[in-house]
């Protein structure tokens, strides 16, 4: 019995040393660790990485980026059935221990003890691991465990449980990118989170543990008897009944990819605005959860997407079939999992499906799509197919599918209008569309290009092509600025110019049919758009002055040639600066600059940023009262439009050059009571100026080269079609009082769009289908005519006032002042006549 109290003795005193050991250990721990502990406060306004999202005027998804997908969601918003999963699946004890669990602690240590050192899983609270993902690295050291429970302890003292539970299921990854539990719903089951199932739920909560390996998609099988596991923990906990627990367990796994949405097809717009956001604030941009609002209107960016597509598949379909993709010899024996194979590396480029062609005859196709399906293709479903020659040529109909098709041929199919497929390709060449709107410079709708994911060079802000004939309208409004009218007579005839840049020293510029019709007023000379007019008008009113004059348009001086050349559109220009310098007529004469970013608003919806761009504002109390006569923009101006993200007070801030488009934005708090004058955009030309060229460029879709335009059947439109040598560059600017839109068609490799591809041909449909459609059942839109406007009778043949009686005669515009002079000129005119007839005895 002594020996006995004597062994109990000492061993008290051991376990008491022991313990007076481990409380001094611990206290040293902390001691040395205690000063490098982060300070766990910030956890109370920790912001989680949030992708930047951009969305349309009408508040549609164009773009997300970021490398995370996370959607915050506040605790109150979690239901409790996906509380109890989670709390189930990783800490049962959540609510009642005080961040550590000791006994788990204690349970990992002894697998340390009796497997040697193998630092298995486990013994981690929710608390911990909160610790460890916010604070800590994932390596397993004896230090990093001691620290992590530090950092426990001070979380549970700084944070309620359900602020700690909030901020885990917001933080955690749960496989393919989806952090928290907001993302794994909406990506594995396009749900939110009031919508999940109980099975569901527990499914969500088995990937916390491994959620690269054990997830629904990944590994469903590993991931439905984790999610049963689950389920049997909530039914051992309460938080469900048996047959709930039943019914979930016969659950079958209905999870797959779901991405984000895309509502609004405008990949080059929302890549505009990423290196714009990017630009002003930095990389963090793509985690801080901001919101970009656009001035795109998704219905107009959809109609412009389908228009442009439209209009080049049918331009490659006129020029016919270059042949198969690939081909692929395929052995007799090749099954669907030799199909799928080949067509791998293929994916569908805006609407055109890849496919490939498993059999061939005389009669039909067929062609085993990725997706399964064997489509069947006859002869009318591939009749465009006439063999590519070159620019100018194709070949005869074909007569036979197999002339066309070949077995192993990878080719491209589209569905037409009534569903059914045809034969299809990607088109060679490319296309851009910029539409704005004239009274403040917004974006209305934008395309860079055929497809996006295939070019992503941006042709609507970036290219610099030749306008050709549709640089006319800036030259006849400089031409209206000097003196010249509608009515003024120019020689249509051949002309020769010393250049020495050409081979026998001698420049002789020419119309497009090689026609030429004497001498014709300005008004028939742009309708039919008369080259040699151009350059003789041109010659009239000088060279350098033209060139400075384009400047008021929005155009860089460098930009426009020093030469006669310019009257033939040889100016280096963009769609948008096209669009932009047509808004100038279509809102009476002002230059606004192009803008696409309206409001940037942070994660929490407070705008941080909102547009205050340059309008038009003609009826605007500040516009009337401003008596400044028109001229050319100010000199601080850019020449082409820039981006103004950088302001952070109540003046605009210095421009700098993104994508040649412009952005004004001032800080929110300007806009608060709606009391601030607008900003006005600079006048650049007279009203009756615009007025003047506006009637000649509606002619052009009366009666001129733009005439197909008028099965739109509306009064209010005005455009030109421009046309460059060789046909490199085809275009249709046009406007009414809403939009103002440029198309542009070519290759990039500046080819031949091959023989009679004119701005009629190949651009105008494109501006026809988008403008059709954009402005159907709106009302009418266009400028009143002005004071100052005064319709007379002319004789057509001279251009000169006449009489009633004059079987010549017709109605044309003038300005007031020039009424009297060309009275006068018809006067002297008349003498002159009688003059003659009195010599002729």
């Amino acid at each position: 019995m002594l020996i006995f109290k004597r062994l109990l003795r000492w061993a008290l005193l051991l376990a008491f040393s022991g313990l007076l050991l481990a409380v001094i250990a611990v206290g040293v721990a902390y001691w040395l660790i205690a000063p490098r502990l982060p300070s766990v406060a910030d956890l109370k306004d920790y912001h989680m990485q949030v992708p930047l999202r951009v969305l349309s005027a009408d508040g549609k998804l164009i773009a997300s980026f970021g490398e995370t997908r996370r959607i915050p969601v506040d605790i109150e918003n979690v239901p409790d059935r996906l509380k109890h999963a989670v709390l189930s699946a990783e800490d049962a004890d959540f609510y009642h221990h005080p961040g550590v669990d000791w006994r788990g602690i204690a349970r990992a240590g002894w697998h340390v003890i009796v497997t040697g050192g193998d630092k298995g899983s486990g013994g981690s609270t929710i608390t911990q691991q909160v610790a460890r993902n916010f604070f800590l690295s994932p390596e397993k050291l004896y230090s990093r465990k001691l620290t992590e429970i530090f950092i426990a302890l001070r979380i549970e003292h700084e944070l309620s449980k359900d602020q700690i539970l909030e901020l885990y299921l917001n933080k955690m990854f749960l496989g393919h990118r989806s952090y928290g539990v907001g993302a794994a719903t909406e990506y594995y089951y396009g749900k939110t989170l009031d919508q999940l199932t109980v099975a569901e739920c527990a499914l969500i909560a088995s990937t916390f543990q491994l959620p690269s390996a054990v997830n629904p998609i990944n590994n469903p099988k590993r991931a439905i008897a984790r999610r049963n596991w689950v389920l049997g923990e909530m039914l051992r906990h309460d938080y469900i009944t048996k047959p709930v627990y039943e019914q979930a367990i016969a659950e079958p796994n209905h999870a797959y990819p779901h991405e984000q949405p895309i509502e609004v097809d405008a990949p080059y717009l929302a890549e505009m605005v990423r290196r714009q956001v990017l630009d002003r604030f930095g990389n963090d941009a793509l985690t801080n959860g901001y919101v970009v609002r656009t001035t795109l209107q998704s219905n107009r960016q959809q109609t412009a997407v389908e228009a442009l597509r439209n209009g080049l598949i049918a331009y490659d379909h006129r020029h016919g079939w270059r042949g198969a993709e690939a081909h692929q010899d395929l052995p007799a024996s090749a099954g669907e999992a030799e199909y799928d194979a080949l067509l791998s590396s293929y994916t569908g480029v805006s609407g055109l499906q890849p496919g490939l062609v498993t059999a061939s005859d005389a009669k039909q196709a067929t062609v085993y799509l990725p997706t399964h399906e064997n489509v069947i293709l006859d002869l009318a479903a591939m009749s465009w197919a006439r063999p590519h020659i070159n620019d100018d040529r194709v070949g005869a109909a074909p007569v036979s599918v197999d002339s066309v098709l070949k077995r192993g041929d990878i080719i491209r199919l589209a569905r037409d209008d009534k569903g059914e497929w045809q034969l299809a390709q990607i088109p060679a060449a490319q296309a851009a569309l910029t539409s704005i709107n004239p009274e403040d410079g917004s974006i209305q709708a934008l395309v860079g290009g055929f497809n996006f994911v295939r070019s992503k060079f941006n042709r609507a802000v970036t290219a610099a092509r030749q306008p050709g004939s549709s640089f006319k309208p800036y030259l006849y409004s400089g031409a209206f600025d000097r003196g010249f009218t509608p009515s003024s007579i120019i020689n249509d005839a051949p002309l020769a110019l010393p250049d020495p840049s050409k081979p026998n020293g001698i420049w002789t510029p020419s119309n497009d049919d090689d026609k030429f019709a004497g001498p014709m007023r300005l008004r028939e000379a742009l309708v039919q758009s008369k080259n040699l007019v151009s350059v003789r008008l041109l010659d009239a009113i000088g060279v350098r002055y033209m060139r400075e004059y384009a400047t008021r348009f929005g155009f860089s001086l460098d930009a426009i040639p020093a030469n006669l050349s310019m009257a033939l559109g040889t100016a280096s220009v963009s769609p948008m600066s096209m669009a932009r310098g047509y808004a100038v007529f279509a809102n009476g004469g002002y230059l606004v600059t192009p803008y696409f970013i309206h409001e940037i608003d942070d994660r929490d919806g407070k705008p941080l940023y909102v547009a205050n761009p340059a309008r038009a504002c003609r009826s605007c109390q500040e516009r009337l009262l401003d008596t400044r006569p028109p001229g050319p923009p100010p000199a601080d101006m850019n020449p082409t439009p820039a981006n103004n993200l950088a302001s952070t007070d109540s003046t605009p801030a210095e421009s700098s050059s993104v994508d040649g488009v412009g952005e004004a934005v001032l800080p929110a708090d300007v806009h608060g009571d709606n009391a601030h004058p607008p900003v006005l955009a600079p006048q650049v030309i007279e009203v009756r100026n615009d007025y003047l060229t506006t009637s000649l460029m509606k002619d052009v879709i009366l009666r001129g080269t733009g005439s197909a335009a008028r099965a739109l059947d509306r009064a209010d439109l005005a455009g030109k079609t421009g046309s460059t040598n060789d046909h490199r560059d085809a275009w249709f600017v046009g406007f009414n009082g809403d939009l103002s839109t440029a198309v542009w068609v070519g290759f990039d490799d500046y080819s031949s769009l091959g023989h009679g591809e004119f701005g009629a041909k190949a651009a105008l449909p494109i501006w026809m289908d988008y403008m059709g459609s954009t402005l159907k059942d709106q009302p009418l839109s266009t400028l009143p005519m002005p004071p100052g406007i005064s319709t007379v009778l002319i004789n057509r043949q001279n251009g000169l006032p006449t009489s009633a009686d004059d079987p010549n005669g017709m109605n044309e515009m003038f300005k007031v002042e020039d009424i009297d002079r060309l009275r006068n000129q018809a006067a002297q005119q008349k003498d002159q006549d009688q003059q003659h007839a009195y010599d002729i005895f």
